[in-house]
């Protein structure tokens, strides 16, 4: 059963939804900011095509041979320090190290992973909002809104005819009143019908 119901738990949790919605929505407005991004490289490539132009490769060659001879000399520096006696210690060391910073990652991964669940929520609410309101303009748009009950016209009779549109107007009333009562009455019989039987 437990297994079950954690089956059951994953499969309702909405949180990798929100994740989803939320890292695309990330990811949209990052690429939001990349036309910018490409009008400043844009911009900026003349500048740096002409200075790679104007390098003289003998500098470059010889700048590139100064830091293997640096990376070289604190290579053989490290590893002349090491001494074989604390080798195993600071193996150890290394290790629960290691694992203190695996946890710890962990524990930010788990935050990050929240955040933009969070922000996907968000995301998701605002697209629903922005959803309704769109659905509510179609509507408006596809059906436009009731006309007012337009009045009958006018006509130039005699008074017959305004005393049949009040008895008409006083005929519409008056079904939609006994109809109440009906409802009325018929909830009375069946609250007394079984009030007889018990």
């Amino acid at each position: 059963m437990a297994i079950a119901d954690d089956l059951k738990k994953t499969l309702t949790d909405p949180t990798p939804l929100y994740f989803a919605a939320g890292t695309a929505d990330l990811a949209v407005q990052q690429a939001k900011k990349v036309p910018g991004f490409i009008e400043q490289l844009r911009a900026e490539a003349p500048a740096r095509i002409e200075a790679v132009k104007n390098t003289d490769p003998k500098v470059v060659q010889e700048r590139a041979k100064g830091a293997q001879e640096a990376v070289t000399a604190k290579v053989a520096e490290v590893f002349g320090a090491i001494d074989p006696k604390k080798l195993g210690e600071t193996a150890q060391d290394l290790a629960l190290r290691g694992v203190g910073v695996a946890a710890e990652y962990a524990v930010r991964a788990k935050e990050t992973y929240d955040k933009v669940a969070e922000h996907g929520e968000q995301a998701v609410r605002a697209w629903r909002g922005e959803l309704t309101d769109e659905i509510v303009d179609i509507a408006e748009v596809v059906e436009p809104a009731a006309p007012a009950k337009s009045e009958p016209a006018a006509e130039p009779v005699a008074a017959d005819a305004d005393a049949s549109a009040d008895a008409s107007a006083s005929a519409e009333e008056k079904p939609s009143a006994r109809k109440t009562t009906a409802r009325k009455s018929t909830a009375k019989k069946t609250v007394a019908a079984t009030g007889d039987k018990s």
